[in-house]
């Protein structure tokens, strides 16, 4: 039976170095992991998993925990974590908490429990409030939500400038009356809502704002309330693309004509926004890059614990189409 001590001798290289490379830990040279790799193809080596789990007291394993599988945009991310995780030679455990806290909660002793390497997390509104990285003994790194203060590993959307490129994008284009439809149960909502009202306000315009879940039947509904209003808005703004679509099936139902009776533009550029008619405006957010650096993010810290915490802050991209055209007075 092969062992890893001929993977070495084959290698040219330590048993230790060759250990670091089947964990996936980015400490080793790119020379040594592929005569490492070759070493392990041409020997058919297959590690002991068990084994160097109860060595290591760490599985080869990170952890992702998603407020919500269903929405477009952590299925991207999840796919980026686990396409990036595979070239690592690491397994992923996926989690989704439905923004329950209690769920989270137990989603988090399971990584525990799991000896994970570390984890990537998209918080709570309530565990954000009172996150310390101190209070767990796996590394994390957090995605799409964050809260200014918290000294941790994060990969964000600048939330606040897209919001506010999105709505100034409206406001060129002769909207004036906006309703802004947000996530009321996240620092990402929070935060694209403080974009709206920075350039609502730079226009000395005033403000029509709508908190919902960010969920499809919620935005559904609270859009319905909108669009049955005297005067109707100009525009109405979505702060994800669920709430983007909940927002198109009411425009739907009402029979309002998109950009005449109201323009529209929100979060995602998901495959839908392009289809239906007219097409949407979005942000299109960086869905696949925010995981993979996430990840990259992680190794790193697995690899320096006591390095400086970083956090990586990428930008949307307005892409503009039919629903907001410029009003025609």
């Amino acid at each position: 039976m092969v062992q890893i001590k001929d993977v070495a001798k084959r290698a040219g290289v330590s048993v230790a170095s060759v250990s670091r490379v089947l964990a996936g830990l980015p400490v080793v040279s790119e020379p040594t992991r592929q005569k490492v790799l070759e070493a392990v193809k041409e020997l058919d080596y297959r590690p002991d998993l068990a084994a160097r789990r109860l060595r290591s007291r760490r599985s080869d394993t990170i952890g992702l925990i998603v407020s919500d599988i269903r929405n477009p945009f952590f299925t991207e991310v999840s796919r980026a974590v686990e396409d990036m995780a595979f070239s690592h030679q690491m397994r992923v455990i996926l989690c989704n908490t439905d923004e329950d806290p209690e769920k989270e909660a137990s989603c988090l002793e399971l990584m525990r429990d799991e000896k994970v390497h570390g984890v990537i997390l998209s918080p709570s509104s309530k565990l954000l409030s009172r996150y310390s990285p101190a209070d767990y003994s796996f590394p994390i790194v957090l995605v799409d939500r964050y809260e200014r203060g918290i000294k941790a590993d994060a990969v964000l959307l600048d939330n606040f400038d897209a919001a506010y490129r999105l709505t100034e994008h409206l406001v060129s284009n002769g909207h004036r009356r906006i309703a802004c439809l947000y996530g009321s149960a996240s620092a990402t909502g929070r935060q694209r809502l403080e974009g709206h009202k920075a350039a609502m306000a730079s226009h000395q315009l005033p403000v029509q704002v709508h908190g919902v879940p960010p969920m499809v039947h919620e935005a559904h509904e609270a859009a319905m309330s909108i669009l049955n209003q005297k005067p109707l808005p100009q525009a109405i703004l979505a702060s994800s693309g669920l709430i983007l679509l909940g927002i198109t099936e009411a425009l739907r139902e009402t029979k309002l004509r998109v950009p005449e009776d109201i323009a529209v533009a929100g979060f995602d550029n998901l495959p839908w926004t392009r289809l239906v008619e007219p097409s949407l405006t979005v942000i299109a957010q960086p869905t696949y890059e925010i995981g993979r650096e996430a990840i990259e993010l992680l190794l790193q810290r697995i690899a320096s614990p006591g390095s400086a915490v970083r956090q990586l802050v990428l930008q949307g991209e307005l892409i503009a189409r039919s629903s907001s055209a410029a009003r025609i007075v």
